[in-house]
Formats: structure tokens, C-alpha cells, sequence
């Protein structure tokens, strides 16, 4: 979906080639946000949240999660807008963003955001002034709410106007402040149908000339940790959002058109379902990954094996030596050697790059783009390691 600045008559009234200047304020009026059907819905994606949550709390590296998902939601939210790159890139560059072509380096700032967007409601709760700062980082220049006529939302196919979002920067304000009142204050409504309400809203006021969906997106993250549904930013929905990206734009127009409330929060609602399962399995994949690749790692360079070297190359599919002397977990020198102990053992693949060197975990990086979440085992591991003992293999190796 393309955008334009275009000036254009106002109207109070819906119209879709004119800036929408009575788009309504939540809650919506007429509206019963929790009717049974979606009560229902809701207390199914609930159960699916809070398995997600769990699974992300018992594994005993947050940090790889926190360094990998977020990096995958933002290939596939940065894909809804047509800025496409592939896995391999944002973990190839996720160090050397200077280095990137440019749709990488859109989506490395993604990942960012949603990072900064994290880290930032230990302080304060989302507002105005988080989704500003969030869209900056998006867009890597400072971005605030609109000043200029309004941004026209055209299907790239038939060049049809599709919606024309409000216009000037007090009203935009406005309807942001309701926004926020409404996510933060309204603890009567469930969160998962607030964020569902909100994200319409987001879209519908459109506060900036640039970004406006990966900011909106980004902003149901953060709400969702805001609200403890989650404890990091690792759900996945933009996945879903792709993969039903003509429903997704429909219902949209449809909230607008017809106030078609009920059936936009059911789709929110299956998406963080459906986004929910897919990612708890991906983690038990890659917990199983992990498992294993600690069992072959001992069982074929025990001298080289540390859980700390373990762990860093899933944090770090493309790892280099500096990684590993800036952890502290070898001098260069050893450093070296132990990488290259992983390339001999089929753990890692080494690929110059210039001047430098990066080591390649093949087997995370299959697992990370495939959608079955399949990887090939290693060849003669005698047995595969639980859960429940990685902590003590950690501290073991402290």
C-alpha cells in the first residue's frame, strides 16, 4: 500500500479521498467490545499467551531469545510495507548495520526500536512520546506527529484512494491522548481486546508522514510486556499479519466503513492464538537445537566447551572472534582456535568477509527460516541433554 501527500477538503464524515476529520474516540460508541464470541476468542489467546510466557521464562538463555526474535519480527513486519531483506542478512549485518543495503538497515532499526521500546517501559508506559521515538529510530531521522496535510492510503493495483487519515498536528494529538487513555486507564477491558481496539485506532490516525505500521505493530509488542501478558518482546505477529495480509487490510476498512468492531478484534485475537503456538514451538525447537549442539560440543572438543561459547553462538549466528574476547570467555588467540574447532566439527562454517572473518551457525540459521521448524541432528551424539540440567551446566562452567 503506497502513500502520497496530498492537500484535499476535509469531512467529518467518512470519505475516502478526504482527511477523515471525525474519525471517532475510544471506546467506540454502540459497541459491545465484549460480547461472548469474543470473550471467548479471548480467553483462547490468553491460554496461548500465557504458555508463550512461560516457555520464554523456563529457557535458560533469554538473552539468545531476546537477541534472535525480535530480529525476525522485524524482517516480517518491514516485509508488510514492502521493505524486504531476508534472515540471513539481518544476522549477517546485525553488528555492521553501516554496512547494510539499505531495506536491512530499515529493518535492523526495527529490531532496534522495538529494543529501545522495551527498555524504556521500565521508566514510563506507552505514550505519544514512546511511538515518536520509535518511529525515529524506525526511519533513522527525528520523526514527530504530522504537521502537513494528510498521507492519501492507495492500492498499488487499481491507484484507488483507499483512506485519508486526519489532518493537523492538535487533532492528531487529541486523538493520540484518547489513544493512550484508552490502552493505559480502561483496566475494565481486557488487554488483548484493548490492544486489538488500539491498533485500529493507531492505523486509522496515521500521526506520521513515514512508518506508521511497523510503529503501530512495535506498540502491540510493548503493550503486551506493558500489561505482563508477556515478559519480552517475542511475539511474533507479524508473521500472521503477512500471511493474512489481505484480511488484515480489509477488516481494517471495514472498523472504518461499517464500525465492523466484532470481527477485527476476533482476527486480532486468532493472530496472537495462532502467533503464540508457532513461536513456543520454534523455541523448543531451538532449545532442542541447543541441547544438542551442548552434547556434541563436549562429546567432540571437551577442552573447547563452555556453556558460555555455547550459548554465544545462538545468541550470535554470525559470530566473530571479537565476540567472543569482548564476553571475555578467551583471549584472541584462543579465540580463534575454538571457532575454528567448531568449523572442523561441522558445528560452524567459517566465510571471509573483507579483512574479517565470520562463523556461521547453518544448522540455527535452517531452523530460524524454516516454517516446520526442522534442522538435521548431529551425527553420533550418545544422548541429548534436558532442560532441567543446562542451569547446572552454566553454573558449572562460572
Amino acid at each position: 500500500m503506497s502513500q502520497k501527500i496530498k492537500n484535499d477538503n476535509i469531512s467529518n464524515r467518512w470519505v475516502p479521498e478526504k482527511p477523515y476529520q471525525g474519525l471517532p474516540p475510544l471506546p467506540p460508541k454502540n459497541t459491545d467490545l465484549e460480547s461472548k464470541v469474543i470473550l471467548k476468542a479471548c480467553v483462547s489467546a490468553r491460554v496461548a499467551i500465557a504458555e508463550l510466557k512461560k516457555a520464554a521464562e523456563l529457557i535458560p538463555n533469554q538473552a539468545m531469545l531476546i537477541r534472535i526474535l525480535p530480529l525476525l519480527e522485524a524482517r516480517a513486519s518491514s516485509e508488510i510495507e514492502n521493505i524486504v531483506t531476508t534472515t540471513d542478512r539481518l544476522f549477517q549485518f546485525e553488528q555492521i548495520e553501516d554496512k547494510a543495503d539499505p531495506p536491512t538497515k530499515e529493518a535492523l532499526r526495527y529490531s532496534q526500536a522495538l529494543m529501545e521500546g522495551y527498555k524504556q517501559l521500565v521508566t514510563y508506559p506507552l505514550t505519544t512520546r514512546t511511538v515518536e521515538k520509535i518511529c525515529s529510530t524506525i526511519k533513522g531521522v527525528e520523526m514527530r506527529v504530522r504537521q502537513t496535510t494528510g498521507t492519501q492510503l492507495i492500492n498499488d493495483k487499481t491507484a484507488q484512494v483507499i483512506y485519508t487519515p486526519p489532518v493537523g498536528e492538535a487533532l492528531l494529538r487529541e486523538l493520540l491522548s484518547n489513544w493512550e487513555k484508552f490502552l493505559n486507564e480502561m483496566n475494565d477491558i481486557d488487554p488483548l481486546i484493548r490492544m486489538a481496539v488500539g491498533h485500529y485506532q493507531f492505523e486509522a490516525i496515521h500521526p506520521f508522514t513515514d512508518g506508521n505500521g511497523r510503529t503501530g505493530r512495535i506498540a502491540n509488542s510493548l503493550f503486551l510486556i506493558q500489561e505482563k501478558l508477556l515478559s519480552l518482546p517475542i511475539l511474533y505477529l507479524s508473521r500472521y499479519l503477512i500471511q493474512e495480509r489481505t484480511s488484515y487490510y480489509h477488516l481494517l476498512s471495514e472498523v472504518t466503513k461499517s464500525q465492523s468492531w466484532e470481527e477485527w478484534i476476533l482476527f486480532i485475537l486468532k493472530g496472537v492464538e495462532v502467533t503464540s503456538t508457532w513461536t513456543i514451538n520454534k523455541i523448543e525447537a531451538i532449545k532442542e537445537l541447543m541441547e544438542q549442539t551442548i552434547d556434541y560440543m563436549q562429546t567432540k572438543v571437551p577442552k573447547v566447551y563452555t556453556y558460555e561459547l555455547a550459548s554465544l553462538i545462538f545468541e550470535l549466528p554470525y559470530c566473530r572472534i571479537q565476540n567472543i574476547t569482548e564476553r571475555k570467555i578467551a583471549g584472541r588467540q584462543a579465540a580463534s582456535r575454538y571457532l575454528k574447532s567448531l568449523v572442523d566439527i561441522g558445528v560452524l562454517e567459517e566465510i571471509p568477509v573483507g579483512r574479517e572473518k565470520l562463523f556461521i551457525h547453518p544448522k540455527l540459521m535452517k531452523l530460524l527460516s524454516d516454517e516446520k521448524n526442522l534442522f538435521s541432528p548431529y551425527p553420533q551424539i550418545k544422548k541429548l541433554t534436558t532442560l532441567s540440567n543446562l542451569a547446572s551446566r552454566k553454573k558449572s562452567n562460572k
